[in-house]
């Protein structure tokens, strides 16, 4: 029982750092990318696989993590899984070629898979749902740090520092993240079941599929025909795995799962909403560059205020939940984040940089409020028995949700460049279009009853209350 309490003590602490580490190297790189290729004698633009041999590997993998972790042990799990992410960076450090830089990235990718699912499968099982809330509220927090914080790390150091730093960072935080795993992380199993390979293949490849699809439209490397059916073969595949899973004994990620009402809309509005949230990091500062001018340190530095305000909401969630509920809360936050998105189709070099940063500071207070009202909504009514599946399902929602997010805003960007519009005409219409996005995206929480997610707030007040 002691070690029971100790393990609860610093389980939220091991998750918060493996989400940080996840979530800024999916940005930190992408500051550096041309420093990369130059050191190493390639194209900037041949620099991509570097960021999609990452993204696929995590895509396809996740939904194995939950499978590894009921099978041998969450602490087990996530210390390999936190090893091999960090060296997975150390080689990447070392990488002298392209080609070993996209190897050591796949390694880094299966570490990466695995390290923050277990973590929250972990604080699934040890924590009560009344507790759920604030304690995901802690977690998500580096979650949206990382992603605000990555661009202006990698101006940093690729400016004073060299371009090897952005992955030699990652090692010492995750020595600390294996010691305190080995004397924290509580070591969660179930009854075995046997693995579900052709399930795995199933849902994996068309992960992969759908996600290398709308980069392709993206990136437009190959013709828009290309794109669309490695995309719609990605789309066969998963409806393969649906007849796969109903007729299957243990498959990988059960169907069942999805007739929790709450799970099913909590992952339909990841989905939908982070479209436009996840569009914010490719997008400002591309525009503060290419558009206003910005060096690359400087259009880092102002996406601060989002990180700030997503730290300063954090301790205000709980309330406005408690106060809106769940149903009101997302409607209206989506909303809202939506008309801010839009809002940035308004601004000009002209504008002074106070009035930039105060849209941007309220974005992420907002973004904040909705990203740990939506992961507990989903997760808030799962059994024991489905927890596993459902936080897996979870992770990969989110995962191709930021991919898709810089995926679709850059193919809506080329698509408003055809019009031969000036650059900043071009952006403008790029954020409005994404705001309309992610208002219309508001209407999937519109099938959330008033009551769900109140276990989660009253049971917690009668405890205080007692």
């Amino acid at each position: 029982m002691i070690k029971s309490a100790r393990s609860m003590a610093g389980l939220p602490w091991i998750a918060a750092m493996a989400f940080f580490m996840q979530a800024l190297d999916a940005t930190i790189l992408n500051t550096a990318l041309p420093a990369i290729a130059h050191s190493l004698n390639r194209s900037p633009l041949a620099m991509q696989s570097a960021v999609i041999s990452y993204t696929l590997t995590v895509a396809m993998l996740i939904p194995v993590s939950g499978w590894l972790a009921d099978r041998f042990g969450t602490r087990k799990v996530f210390i390999v899984a936190v090893f091999l992410f960090s060296f997975g960076s150390l080689a990447c450090a070392l990488s002298n070629s392209l080609s070993m830089l996209v190897i050591s990235r796949v390694i880094q990718g299966v570490g990466g898979a695995m390290m923050m699912p277990v973590a929250r499968l972990a604080l699934l099982r040890a924590y009560p749902r009344s507790e759920l809330l604030p304690v995901l509220n802690f977690v998500t927090m580096p979650g949206l740090i990382g992603p605000v914080l990555g661009p202006l790390l990698g101006g940093v150091l690729v400016t004073w520092a060299t371009w090897h730093w952005i992955f030699l960072i990652n090692i010492p935080i995750g020595i600390l993240g294996i010691i305190y795993a080995r004397k924290y992380m509580p070591d969660f199993t179930t009854p075995k079941r046997r693995f579900d390979l052709p399930g795995f293949l199933l849902f994996g490849l068309g992960l992969v599929g759908i996600s290398s699809g709308i980069e392709l439209f993206g990136e437009r490397v190959v013709s828009s025909l290309i794109a669309l059916g490695v995309l719609v073969g990605g789309i066969l595949l998963l409806l393969l795995y649906i007849v796969h899973a109903r007729r299957h004994p243990s498959p990988l990620l059960p169907l069942p799962m999805f007739k929790t009402r709450t799970f099913s809309v909590g992952i339909i509005g990841n989905i939908a909403s982070r479209l436009g949230t996840g569009c914010i990091p490719f997008l400002m500062p591309l525009m503060l560059q290419v558009g206003f001018g910005y060096t690359a340190l400087i259009a880092g530095c102002m996406m601060a205020p989002t990180a700030l305000g997503s730290i300063l909401a954090k301790s205000l969630v709980t309330r406005v939940l408690r106060l809106f509920g769940y149903r009101k809360t997302l409607v209206g936050i989506s909303v809202i984040i939506g008309v801010l998105i839009a809002s940035f189709s308004l601004q000009s070099a002209s504008w002074s940089v106070l009035a930039m940063l105060i849209p941007l500071f309220i974005l992420g207070m907002a973004m904040s409020t909705q990203f740990t009202a939506m992961n507990t909504i989903t997760l808030a009514d799962l059994t024991d028995a489905n927890a596993s599946s459902g936080n897996s399902m979870l992770a990969v929602t989110q995962q191709l949700a930021i991919g898709f997010g810089v995926a679709v805003s850059a193919a809506v960007l080329r698509f408003y460049e055809n019009f031969g519009g000036s650059t900043f005409q071009n952006f403008h219409a790029t954020f409005l279009t994404m705001g309309v996005i992610t208002v219309i995206s508001a209407l999937v929480f519109l099938l959330l009853k008033p009551g769900d997610g109140r276990n989660l707030i009253s049971d917690r007040d009668k405890k205080k209350k007692a």
